[in-house]
């Protein structure tokens, strides 16, 4: 049963909002990862702020989903522009 977003009080309809968009930006973060090694790393940090933010909710499962995909993207961008420096040297 799906619960009306009207009727949940502000407080807790921003932090579903906040884990849903952690979950995006963990796996933008590592698309772009793979482009940008900075865009990536930005979405990464970004989207574990969220995270954080997002485990007040009751969606805390989309929300470790968030911060996992973007601790993940934040190594790929890492890793990536190690790569890149040293191919570059």
């Amino acid at each position: 049963m799906q619960t009306d977003p009207a009727s949940l009080d502000p407080e807790e309809r921003s932090n579903k909002f906040y884990a849903l968009a952690s979950a995006a930006l963990g796996i933008f973060s590592l698309c772009g990862g793979l482009a940008s090694p900075a865009f990536g790393t930005i979405l990464a940090i970004l989207g574990i702020v969220l995270g954080i933010f997002g485990r007040r909710s009751e969606n805390k499962r989309s929300a470790t989903v968030g911060i996992a995909l973007s601790i993940i993207g934040l190594l790929t961008a890492i890793i990536y522009s190690v790569l890149l420096y040293m191919a570059k040297y």
